[in-house]
């Protein structure tokens, strides 16, 4: 039955979730309110912990068409479990509300979706700040706070006044502090999210008038008007009429203007394909982006349809992924918990041992069941959270020093791990700024010589520097050239001047007035001479008209424009992108035979090469008709005109960085949008790619004309096909390193979808993958992270967000908007953050895995203290542990954490879990270690020639009793028996372990630097070195009187110091044995 009634909601999407049905049960509801009186709410505290208990123990099952209560269990983490009541809205439909979403029964389905479609509700990104009160009770009922309340109420009844006092202080303090972040973190939040996205808007209605409204009140299907002036979009809309330029760096994390054009009309004939986000964004004003400038007809609106609304658009959707962050799971984390399970059972052979004892010793009731109970709390420790994140944020303090900040601060203890980091190439290993190298022009059907710019005189009224003066989407922003950096530098290269028809201009006339390119004058011949181009015109004022623009689409990686030269009745149409299109969309006569070992020649070299082409348009074109033609119309039987070559320098960095990560077993990918060719060929300049490597480049063909999907394979230097069979017979004799496989966006969206076992073993030797979507990046990192890599991203934030947001590590060049979704964000441009974020991360990562032994062990040795005192009815006293819990373990917990990362990146890295065996051998060890010196202590005591069981009349040190005192105190002394030999030896001895126990854990090189340059570290140790060797030898009776120790004989001080010595030399010994075995372990 369960399984056919199990439903899985957004099915192959990122938030893929398994759906149960359940019905509420009334007898089960009344014996779990029973157990919640009985167990006095803790039941209620454990039920709202585990919601699938919860669920189980109040419901039974049923199917989802009936359900009253939905449990929802995550496919990514099988753990992870989320409980709904089903709600009932007006017209009977029962839905519930998800991560900001609402999902609805869907009869014909079966099955709840999102039906946007029928229910819109209001248009409105609402991030909700919580009140101080319900963060509050969320915080309280942390796992962690409740067990503190128990501890404090605990030793409350048990008179330990002052620790309850300081343990209730740092709770309040550290609530305080969580409060006040969370709280802030949301109010920034939902700033940013309500800054403009309440405003008003015109929209048309069927009759024609327009009206007024508030941009919440906007559904999906709405016409709505954009100003003049611009706006900032309230909702997604595609435009139908007009044309905008939009700042889309919210989203996108590029500040360049993106043009966006009217959506095309359908054509008859042709299929009338459905509007696709991705597809048509050159169409689609996105929520959140503003909207600069609007370009119009006089007797016609720019007009946009709504599409979505809500956290359904593009800005909502990034919104989401902030408010609801994809879990991250670290080995260390499961890990700490195991351990803390441990220490539980640990604790409960102590609280058993106690109970049986006391109940031997014939204790009253009351004190067995607090001094049982105590040792629970003494072996859990209530301070290893704060001591755990203490490392995470001097890191992250570090890190912001030299400018990389951060919003996860988790992550950098993962990003310790990373053993493979992916980059985007432009503005990331390359410069920015594309420099024109030169152009190589086709005249009949061959290449001219390359020449270095097309500013020249006889060029200057040919078809080449005419495609190179209109094809682009730049546009004048107060008086400023602006738009894409690639149509920038070839535009400036001509020399000619851009102008843009004022809005008063454009009102005078019954269509949008054209934007208008010519050249300098100083380039025109004095007078009309013959060209050399035959169908270009002659004319005393030579301008150039831009009538109609087809943007860049990274899909079809080409773009084109309509122009017209003044005083010409015909149009013609210029196109640039990538050559290997361009070219084939060209008469086959004007492609020179060359072309390919032409462009080959130069992506090899590493550059970035651009195709030009041109068509003279039929005069019955009007100026109307092209405004509404198809761009397949006008992008065929083109005339090549020839290549624009673009330098990417590297940035002087990349070489180097890129070295020292290869040192440190860190592999780098680059996942770049450029080609392929180049891609291979900066790879190798930066050194990814060692130059006596081969590179093999995997095409895959998606399956057509009733054949399979394939995969064909050939090195990237040689024009030969090879099989798979010829790569593993030549791989077997050789180094696995010598072989790197580099593929494309198309190639990788195949072999994703046929052949998902290869694309695994694929990404093991991938180096290079071009043309890559911003989705297929992500998609790449998710194969990584499933081949069991820590991976890291690094990118300039266009185009990057979900590769940086899904990557373990992804750190953002970019500060931006857009490095919002970033876990980091780097201030230098360039990657010399990276080593500096994965040198944190590991001296993070060791200090949480310092901190956490070292608590371990703190507990371990209070433990065995408190147990062993506990046999003679004893116990360490209230200022006993005061002193020890503040004065030594919290100052040395976070001065110890202060150690800065080690200069270098080596080649080993920590280890990721806490569950290994070199790690648990070791504290196992030393734990044995501390018990035997205890235990050779507590007999030794007892063996002295002058030792007897303590009294407030005990006088072995020779000085004379003050009775009176001690009458005063005698009732308090003998009611807790806290003042004997047995107390005072073991707090000696426990003391000087805590304190030998940090020295030895505090693990410097090779991830952090030494702990003697940790000054507050050294410091704080040899000060606490000192005061109790002080107290050892130079009894001073106020200090002995608040402590709660008695006067011992000299030479008994002398012996304790004798067993601390031997102890510490133990301690030392054992650590560089271990460490020994555990290298020839690793390197076995």
């Amino acid at each position: 039955m369960e399984k056919e009634d199990l439903k899985l909601l957004n099915k192959g999407e990122e938030e893929e979730m398994e759906l149960h049905g359940y019905r509420l049960c009334r007898w089960r509801l009344a014996l779990v309110g029973f157990g919640v009186l009985c167990t006095g709410g803790f039941l209620l505290l454990l039920l709202y912990w585990m919601p699938e208990w919860c669920v189980k123990s109040t419901c039974t099952r049923t199917t989802a068409r009936d359900a009253e209560v939905v449990l929802l269990r995550s496919t990514v983490r099988s753990n992870i479990y989320v409980r709904f009541r089903l709600m009932l809205c007006q017209l009977f439909i029962r839905y519930f509300t998800f991560h900001s979403t609402k999902y609805y029964w869907n009869h014909e389905l079966q099955n709840f979706q999102v039906l946007m479609k029928l229910f819109f509700g209001v248009n409105e990104i609402a991030v909700k700040v919580p009140s101080v009160f319900k963060l509050l009770i969320k915080e309280v009922l942390n796992p962690f706070y409740i067990f503190q309340l128990f501890s404090v109420i605990l030793w409350s009844a048990d008179e330990y006044y002052y620790y309850a006092v300081a343990i209730v202080f740092m709770s309040v303090v550290s609530i305080a502090t969580s409060l006040y972040t969370i709280k802030k973190q949301y109010i920034m939040l939902h700033d940013m999210v309500t800054a403009h996205s309440i405003v008003r808007v015109s929209v048309c209605r069927t009759n024609k008038d327009i009206e007024e409204i508030l941009s919440t009140d906007l559904v999906p299907g709405d016409v709505m008007v954009i100003p003049n002036n611009g706006t900032i979009m309230p909702c997604d809309a595609v435009l139908v009429s007009g044309t905008c330029i939009v700042n889309e760096s919210m989203l996108t994390g590029e500040s360049v203007p993106v043009t966006k054009t009217n959506l095309p009309n359908s054509v008859e004939g042709e299929g009338d394909d459905a509007y696709n986000t991705e597809e048509h964004k050159r169409h689609t004003l996105f929520c959140g982006t503003n909207v600069i400038q609007t370009r119009f007809y006089t007797d016609e609106l720019v007009k946009a349809v709504v599409v979505r609304t809500g956290f359904s658009t593009a800005k909502g959707q990034l919104v989401r992924s902030i408010l609801y962050p994809k879990p991250t799971d670290f080995k260390l984390y499961r890990d700490a918990y195991l351990f803390l399970l441990c220490l539980v059972a640990v604790a409960g052979i102590g609280f058993i041992y106690s109970i049986v004892l006391s109940i031997i010793n014939k204790v009253p009731a009351k004190t067995i069941i607090i001094e049982s109970l105590d040792i629970i709390t003494i072996t859990v420790p209530p301070a290893l959270p704060a001591a755990m994140t203490a490392g995470i944020v001097y890191a992250q303090r570090r890190l912001k020093q030299s400018g990389i900040f951060c919003i996860s601060p988790q992550r950098i203890n993962i990003c310790g791990q990373i053993n493979l980091f992916c980059f985007d190439k432009t503005g990331t290993l390359t410069e920015d700024g594309l420099d024109l190298w030169g152009v190589q022009r086709v005249e009949n059907s061959s290449f001219h010589l390359s020449e270095e710019n097309a500013y020249k005189e006889n060029l200057v009224k040919s078809q080449f520097v005419a495609c190179m003066a209109t094809c682009h989407s730049l546009t004048k922003i107060e008086g400023q050239l602006s738009g894409d950096p690639l149509d920038l530098k070839m535009f400036e290269a001509t020399g000619w001047i851009l102008e843009e028809a004022t809005e008063e201009e454009t009102s005078l006339h019954n269509r949008i007035m054209p934007t208008v390119v010519r050249p300098p004058k100083q380039l025109l011949p004095p007078e009309p001479a013959s060209s050399s181009e035959r169908d270009m015109v002659h004319t005393s004022a030579y301008e150039i008209g831009i009538v109609r623009q087809f943007p860049f689409s990274s899909a079809l990686q080409r773009m084109s424009v309509v122009a017209r030269l003044l005083g010409e009745k015909r149009m013609d149409a210029y196109m640039k992108g990538a050559p290997e299109v361009v070219a084939s969309l060209c008469k086959n006569e004007t492609v020179p035979q060359d072309f390919a070992e032409v462009l080959e020649d130069y992506t090899k070299q590493g550059f970035r090469v651009i195709a030009l082409a041109h068509r003279r348009l039929e005069s019955k074109l009007s100026w109307h008709k092209v405004q509404n033609i198809s761009r397949d119309h006008i992008e065929t039987n083109m005339e090549f005109l020839g290549l624009i070559i673009m330098q990417n320098k590297l940035k002087n960095e990349t070489p180097g960085i890129l070295q020292d990560l290869h040192r440190a077993n860190i592999r780098t990918v680059m996942v770049t949008g450029d080609n392929m060719l180049t891609a291979i060929s900066v790879a190798r300049d930066c050194g990814m790619i060692p130059p006596d490597d081969t590179v093999i480049i995997a095409d895959a063909h998606p399956p057509q004309y009733g054949q399979p999907a394939r995969i064909t394979w050939r090195y990237a230097d040689k024009p030969i096909n090879i099989t798979l069979e010829d790569m593993c017979e030549a791989d077997e004799p050789k180094s696995k390193e010598q072989y790197h496989f580099a593929m494309n966006g198309k190639s990788f969206a195949t072999i994703l979808e046929h052949f998902p076992d290869m694309l695994q073993k694929l990404v093991l030797r991938g180096t290079v993958f071009a043309r890559m979507a911003p989705d297929q990046k992500t998609q790449l990192i998710e194969a990584l992270q499933g081949v069991d890599y820590y991976v890291g991203m690094c990118g300039d934030g266009a185009n990057d967000c979900g590769a940086l947001k899904r990557a373990h590590g992804g750190i953002s060049l970019s500060e931006l908007e857009a490095s919002v979704a970033s876990p980091f964000t780097s201030r230098t441009p360039n990657i010399s953050c990276v080593p500096n974020l994965i040198r944190e991360g590991r001296a993070a990562l060791i200090t949480s895995f310092c901190v956490f032994k070292f608590m371990a062990l703190y507990s371990i040795i209070q433990y065995i203290s408190v147990t062993l005192l506990y046999s003679i009815l004893s116990n360490l006293g209230d200022l006993q542990f005061l002193f020890i819990d503040i004065a030594i373990i919290l100052i040395i917990v976070f001065t110890m954490s202060l150690n800065p990362a080690w200069k270098d990146l080596v080649p080993r890295r920590p280890p990721s879990g806490l569950i290994s065996g070199p790690l648990l051998f070791s504290v196992l060890t030393q734990i044995l270690i501390c018990l035997g010196f205890q235990i050779i202590t507590f007999v030794w005591v007892q063996k002295q020639a002058w030792y007897t069981v303590w009294t407030p009349f005990t006088d072995v040190c020779n000085h004379s009793s003050q009775l009176n005192v001690s009458e005063l105190n005698n009732t308090e002394l003998d009611e807790h028996n806290i003042q004997n030999f047995e107390n005072t030896s073991l707090f000696y001895v426990s003391s000087f372990q805590y304190l030998i126990v940090a020295v030895v854990f505090s693990k410097g090189k090779p991830f952090r630097q030494p702990s003697y340059k940790n000054w507050p570290f050294v410091l704080s140790t040899v000060g606490l070195y000192i005061f109790l060797l002080f107290i050892l030898f130079h009894p001073v009776e106020s200090i002995d009187e608040t402590l709660e120790i008695v006067c011992v004989p000299f030479e008994w001080r002398v012996k304790l110091f004798l067993i601390i010595l031997i102890n510490a030399a133990v301690f030392i010994s054992t650590k560089k044995n271990l460490e020994f075995l555990s290298l020839i372990i690793i390197d076995g």
